[in-house]
């Protein structure tokens, strides 16, 4: 009886770890991926991050909440490897243990937006291929970058209301040709929602500090050279 009781104990123990730990992302750093560990998430943060993400009413709102959505898991994840110690750019961390160059930073966000992704927390972007800049030939950088959605297809509009009598004068009569011209509901293409559904947008965590929000900018303005002034 006791060792049954002992192997219950221990079945509830190893449910409760891994309802713990419900998702883990493998983070690259030392520049260039040359180091991998994974980070753990729990339950309950998945579901606040899903909550949090589920306030977006529209594309634009849901990147201004991925920003900050990335920045959070950053952090939490900062605090389990040495990436803690990350900081923007390559040069405030030259030589730090943990440091992230573009490469590590782009695999590493592709990672959490396809997580996201996977568990249905992204309703108006679908996560795209990495993105590469290159500037004079010299510096390349690269980026994960997101796809907004297309909207679904609007609804018809309602058929123009055909007035009382109309019936009557149509069954005392043969109105072949009239009833060829009686309104009917239009075929309408579907309407794109505001925005550009479409665009591509880069999420980049190399400009910033270790678990602040990223940054979300238009795939085409990213790759004229756009963003933060990192030194």
């Amino acid at each position: 009886m006791r060792a049954w009781r002992a192997l219950m104990l221990l079945g509830a123990l190893a449910w409760a770890g891994g309802a713990a730990a419900a998702a883990q992302v493998m983070f690259c750093f030392n520049y260039g991926c040359q180091t991998q560990a994974s980070a753990t998430y729990s339950e309950a943060d998945l579901t606040a991050i899903g909550a949090q993400l589920a306030q977006a009413r529209s594309a634009r709102e849901e990147r201004a909440v991925l920003a900050r959505v990335i920045g959070r898991l950053y952090r939490e994840a900062g605090q389990q490897l040495p990436m803690g110690a990350d900081r923007k750019g390559n040069f405030a961390d030259q030589g730090v243990l943990g440091r992230m160059d573009c490469i590590d930073h782009s695999t590493s966000t592709m990672r959490l937006l396809q997580l996201l992704e996977a568990r249905g927390m992204l309703h108006f972007h679908k996560v795209a291929p990495k993105a590469r800049r290159t500037t004079l030939l010299l510096f390349q950088h690269f980026s994960a970058v997101v796809e907004e959605l297309s909207p679904g297809p609007a609804a018809p509009p309602a058929p123009a209301p055909v007035p009382d009598h109309v019936p009557v004068l149509m069954a005392l009569c043969d109105c072949g040709d009239l009833r060829a011209k009686l309104p009917v509901a239009p075929q309408v293409a579907s309407v794109p929602a505001a925005g550009s559904p479409g665009a591509r947008y880069v999420v980049d965590s190399w400009f910033v500090e270790q678990g602040e929000p990223a940054v979300i900018l238009p795939l085409a303005d990213w790759l004229d050279g756009d963003g933060p002034y990192v030194p």
